[in-house]
């Protein structure tokens, strides 16, 4: 059930991020801000412990070296 008070929500916990934390974001990556700040949006009935618990279940295995972000 998607309610517009929803994507309300969700385009404001962005465009703070946006002006508080990243004040740029390059249109190259917008990709992964966005599904940032949709795990965030959609990790927000879970406590604390919880969240951080998904965040390294999800990243096991994975890796980003810095060389192939800015490439």
């Amino acid at each position: 059930m998607a309610h517009t008070n929803g994507m309300e929500s969700f385009w404001s916990m962005l465009k703070r991020g946006y002006t508080g934390t990243y004040h740029h974001i390059s249109p190259k990556h917008l990709h992964r801000y966005i599904d940032e700040f949709q795990g965030r949006h959609n990790a927000r009935p879970m406590d604390t412990v919880d969240q951080m618990a998904a965040l390294v279940r999800q990243s096991a295995g994975k890796r980003m070296r810095y060389r192939d972000l800015i490439m």
